[in-house]
């Protein structure tokens, strides 16, 4: 038996069945590659869903969490705050868009921070209605789940959800549902579910990562914003996924040029270490009461470490502009795939956050999520590490680190059209552009 086979026993008897993972037991990772148990080597584009964006291990990350070792690794900043926490907040705050006063907290995960974003919308408004969009994911505990936009694997069995949730169509011009169509959806729940004088906020991914990579169309970004201003709305945007340089700007919500009241930060913030934020309006964040917010592990010292050399790596090494090249050659690369494969019935993205979409029929766009569950096999069993996403699990995203070479990442795409047509039943693998 492989180590591997052995691990996937011993986790099948120790673990829950509701912990999914792939068959590749890690035993070591470097920037873009990963080698199992067994010694075999992936490529890496998934990069821990969108976490690792400047790669696995990068020198200057580990070295700044070696040095925090050194010093103390968990205080709680409740009880013993530090410096580094402070000067992380001042970072944030001066990188998140808008030309106000901001301040920023500091949580361990991504559901973390979308909870307290809610919470603190809540307390400054003094209303308790949340609108959130179909298709979005937030997080899995009780009111992210709540809030999350699709029901597998995320929300069957485990409601009831928290009252005063409320969803809208998210544009989807691929799926014929327009600005104006989402719009009218909106003004429809405005009229027939929920006084907008009643709701503190709305919440929206401007690149959907669950739901599948969609973009929201930055006029109706534009037209959300106007909606929060005139009915004292507060707009939060989920930059979990999408944030720290992923699309080529610091935050995905920078292409549209909306500002919002407050951004949620995680994934790619601390560069494999767990650590998320809540960054915004200073007369917002300002609004609980000493106390209100907070958590024990929020902001480890190590973590902050860690967070403060990925901002300094993005920085040194351009990864918003990087991230901006390897988009566009994926994107090159999969619409040339796509002319001659129809089962490929859209590509989209911003910057290095980048899916596919298949399908059983170009006309009716019918999803096949058997079709992509099979190109995500075939890439693992190739070395390719892919994950899908979507609402009907028909879409693959691409996620590699921003510091993939050039070699490895053309080596992963030629992977990538291999697994395609071995899926589809194309006996041998032809070069795209």
């Amino acid at each position: 038996m492989s180590k591997s086979a052995e691990l996937k026993a011993r986790k099948a008897a120790a673990v829950p069945n509701g912990i999914s993972t792939k068959g590749i037991y890690v035993v070591k990772a470097e920037n873009s590659e990963i080698w199992d148990a067994d010694g075999r080597r992936y490529i890496d584009f998934a990069a821990g869903i969108a976490v690792v964006n400047t790669g696995h291990r990068h020198p200057k990350v580990m070295a700044a969490v070696a040095q925090q070792a050194q010093e103390f690794a968990h205080t709680c900043f409740h009880v013993a705050p530090y410096e580094s926490y402070v000067r992380l907040a001042e970072r944030l705050n001066a990188l998140v868009p808008g030309e106000f006063p901001k301040k920023t907290l500091f949580l361990s995960s991504g559901a973390e921070a979308v909870e307290n974003a809610i919470k603190i919308a809540r307390y400054a408004t003094k209303r308790s209605a949340v609108i959130a969009f179909s298709g979005g994911f937030h997080g899995r505990t009780l009111l992210t789940m709540g809030l999350t936009g699709k029901v597998m694997p995320y929300k069957r069995g485990f409601g009831p959800f928290p009252a005063e949730v409320y969803h809208a169509e998210f544009p989807q011009p691929y799926h014929g549902i327009t600005t104006e169509q989402a719009l009218a959806d909106l003004d429809r729940l405005f009229h027939g579910d929920v006084d907008p004088k009643s709701v503190a906020a709305i919440i929206i991914e401007p690149v959907q990562g669950e739901g599948g990579f969609n973009v929201a169309p930055f006029d109706f970004l534009r037209a959300l914003r106007r909606l929060c201003d005139e009915h004292g709305i507060v707009m939060i945007a989920d930059e979990v996924q999408g944030g720290i340089a992923r699309t080529g700007k610091m935050f995905s919500i920078e292409h549209s040029g909306v500002i919002p009241d407050l951004v949620t930060t995680a994934k790619g913030l601390g560069g494999g270490f767990p650590l998320s934020g809540v960054t915004g309006r200073a007369s917002i964040m300002d609004a609980a009461h000493p106390g209100g917010l907070g958590g024990t592990y929020g902001g480890n010292p190590i973590s902050i470490a860690a967070a403060h050399a990925v901002l300094d790596v993005v920085a040194s090494e351009d990864l918003c502009s990087r991230a901006a090249q390897i988009g566009e050659r994926m994107r090159t690369h999969l619409e040339a795939l796509a002319r001659r494969l129809p089962a490929i019935g859209d590509v989209r993205g911003l910057g290095a956050m980048i899916a596919f979409e298949l399908v059983k029929d170009p006309k009716t766009k019918a999803p096949d999520a058997d079709l992509t569950a099979s190109i995500v096999a075939h890439a693992e069993k190739r070395g390719l590490i892919l994950l899908s996403c979507g609402t009907s699990a028909n879409v693959v995203r691409l996620l590699s680190p921003l510091t993939i070479p050039d070699a490895v990442l053309e080596e992963g795409l030629s992977v990538l059209t291999a697994s395609v047509e071995a899926a589809i039943g194309i006996e041998s693998a032809r070069a795209v552009a």
